[in-house]
């Protein structure tokens, strides 16, 4: 039977590299730092090369913190659970964390899960059913997108950061379905009985932050929930690093918040919800991931305290990392490449004006590799066709001189391949 099946993926695999558009994994040899040493590709001599696609933001994955909270959570609690959490998986561990955020965010109440992918894969259909709306930006995040397709709410895409393209999905939610959408013409519109707003604080492919005050405006306006998925905006994002919500002036204003410890909080794994407190409990009694998956390892849920405890006691790792951003995207806005204005640590570097968008992606970071700049293209379909980029993630950890090296770097490449 397989030898059937086989030949189709294989003929799947290979119009997917005859396009361009594989993905080959590069194997890293030391930790996540901004100085790692990779093997790539598969059996070449490994080399050491600066690191500029990481999602460790604030530099904490090597932390000496964080690293002796786990090793002592090691020691005190084990390596973990074997259980989920409403059987005999939650420790004080888990409740100091989840009580820790809920502190950090100014909410009632967390959730854990393994992930934010988890989070948002299990928020949707616990909350909402045939008689409610979500309301969705088009640009969400693919674990936004899926835990919304589990759910059997109607849905609405309103236009990436278009309030007024919000505004009609929320006023034809309120007002009851158009009769072509789904009651028929014998039957009069309905209206939903909640609404819920969907959007990332960060969009992660662009680094653009939402309109946070915007869609509270609008909510309030339309009576409707807000969800924010802040994970590439927690622990460096605002004066405080409470993320897109804080730079919208907005906390204690959003309904739910999801976010992970997976990205500046550590990097290792680990997602919540917070926010008000019937929603969690009912998250606690209904939702899929967190009833079905094991509990977040001791270790990480102490390291995770130990991140945010860390944030409280010092702003120098948000302030040295905001300015690398400022000197990295000045200086290559200065060689003329393509970026997305901006002043988030994510910073694409476009080829929307060339037709091979997606293999000039690829070539350049080759190319940059070739130099000791480590970043990776990214194209359909992660982006849209014809929007391909090189996607840089700036660090805390990096210093003036790893940034100095990376533009330069860029700079010889750019020029070789006609990009600048």
């Amino acid at each position: 039977m397989y030898q059937r099946t086989k030949y189709d993926f294989k003929q799947e695999l290979i119009k997917i590299k005859d396009s361009g558009l594989f993905k080959e994994e590069r194997t890293i040899l030391s930790s996540q730092k901004p100085e790692i040493h990779v093997q790539f590709p598969a059996g070449s001599e490994a080399r050491e090369v600066l690191n500029f696609c990481s999602n460790n933001y604030l530099g904490l994955a090597n932390h000496p913190d964080l690293i002796r909270a786990a090793h002592e959570a090691l020691d005190r609690y084990g390596f973990g659970l074997a259980s989920v959490r409403f059987i005999c998986g939650t420790q004080d561990l888990h409740k100091r964390l989840e009580e820790r955020i809920s502190q950090f965010y100014r909410t009632e109440d967390t959730i854990l899960y393994s992930s934010c992918f988890d989070a948002n894969g299990g928020l949707f259909e616990s909350l909402l059913g045939t008689e409610d709306a979500i309301i969705t930006d088009a640009l969400n995040h693919a674990s936004i997108i899926d835990g919304i397709r589990l759910c059997k709410a109607k849905r609405f895409i309103y236009e990436h950061s278009d309030m007024k393209s919000l505004e009609s999905a929320l006023r034809k939610a309120r007002e009851g379905m158009d009769i072509w959408d789904g009651p028929g013409l014998d039957k009069e519109p309905v209206p939903a009985r909640n609404i819920l707003i969907a959007t990332d604080g960060v969009f992660s492919m662009d680094g653009d932050i939402a309109n946070v005050r915007g869609i509270i405006d609008l909510a309030n306006t339309y009576d409707a929930l807000v969800m924010v998925d802040d994970s590439h905006a927690t622990g460096f994002l605002g004066s405080s690093g409470r993320g897109s919500i804080e730079v919208h002036d907005a906390l204690g204003q959003v309904d739910l918040i999801t976010s992970t410890l997976g990205k500046a909080m550590g990097g290792a794994t680990g997602g919540f919800t917070t926010g008000r407190r019937e929603m969690i409990e009912i998250l606690r009694q209904k939702s899929r991931p967190y009833l079905f998956s094991n509990t977040l390892a001791p270790s990480i849920a102490a390291a995770g305290i130990a991140a945010f405890d860390l944030l409280e006691k010092s702003d120098d790792l948000r302030r040295r990392l905001m300015a690398n951003t400022g000197l990295f995207r000045s200086e290559m806005t200065r060689l003329g490449f393509d970026i997305i204005d901006g002043v988030h640590p994510i910073v694409p570097v476009m080829f929307r004006k060339f037709e091979n968008d997606a293999q000039l992606s690829q070539q350049m970071a080759r190319d940059l590799y070739a130099e000791g700049i480590y970043v990776v293209g990214f194209f359909f379909p992660v982006v849209p066709r014809g929007q391909s980029r090189i996607r840089v993630q700036i660090s805390a950890a990096h210093t003036t001189e790893h940034i100095e090296k990376a533009v330069a770097a860029f700079a010889k490449v750019g020029r070789q391949l006609k990009v600048i």
